[in-house]
């Protein structure tokens, strides 16, 4: 009895512990992952791959209803999971990444600095090419949500040095999104986000569309 007892905890321990080393977004990839056996994703498709603002564009396929898109985005992830994940995110075989990331890098750390941001994008984007060397691949510039307005700084020191990296790469675009958020006076339209001034409304996506649609493949 008392083996079966200690059999028992043992068990539960190792369970426990198993679960509790588990990564963070770890299930997010694991719903990929089911996604992509349930139904064979298409090959030659626009792959989206980033944070919240991608998550939550579950209706992607109808702003390109003439586009085949894979949306694997997952909220809040960084730059850093990006990387982490990387052999999963990029098991496809697409014919454009677009990639929006990077604003939960700073969200996590007030005091991050651009530099090491623009570092963690260029080490997703080698990442990216090691596997895909002649794709399309664009960054999507990272927006700036009213409620983060004291990362602004670092972000807009974040987009400019990666929109200048990208300006270098064959195949590779910068895809600014932050003018067509403005108002005449050039603020940011707090109209364009929903309650907690971080995610976007309809409207929002539909200009984030009319930006991307020159650059869809």
């Amino acid at each position: 009895m008392k083996k079966m007892l200690s059999a028992f905890l043992l068990l539960t321990f190792a369970l426990f512990f198993s679960q509790e080393k588990k990564p963070m977004f770890w299930q997010d990839i694991q719903n990929f992952k089911k996604q992509d056996r349930e139904t064979a994703p298409p090959k030659d498709a626009i792959l989206l791959i980033g944070s919240s603002s991608f998550t939550k564009w579950t209706d992607v396929a109808n702003y390109f209803p003439d586009k085949t898109i894979i949306n694997r985005g997952f909220g809040g992830s960084r730059l850093t999971d990006l990387n982490y994940y990387a052999n999963d995110l990029l098991n496809y075989q697409p014919k454009q990444i677009i990639i929006y990331c990077g604003e939960n890098d700073f969200a996590d750390d007030a005091k991050l600095k651009a530099d090491i941001v623009v570092e963690r994008f260029k080490t997703f984007y080698q990442k990216i090419r090691a596997k895909f060397p002649k794709i399309e691949v664009d960054y999507i510039s990272i927006k700036y949500s009213p409620s983060r307005e004291n990362l602004w700084p670092q972000m807009k020191e974040a987009n400019k040095k990666i929109a200048a990296f990208m300006k270098k790469q064959a195949n590779a675009e910068f895809i600014d999104i932050t003018k067509v958020m403005q108002d005449t006076n050039g603020n940011v339209r707090k109209d364009l986000f929903v309650e907690d001034m971080l995610h976007m409304t309809p409207e929002g996506y539909k200009l984030w569309t009319s930006v991307m649609n020159p650059y869809m493949k």
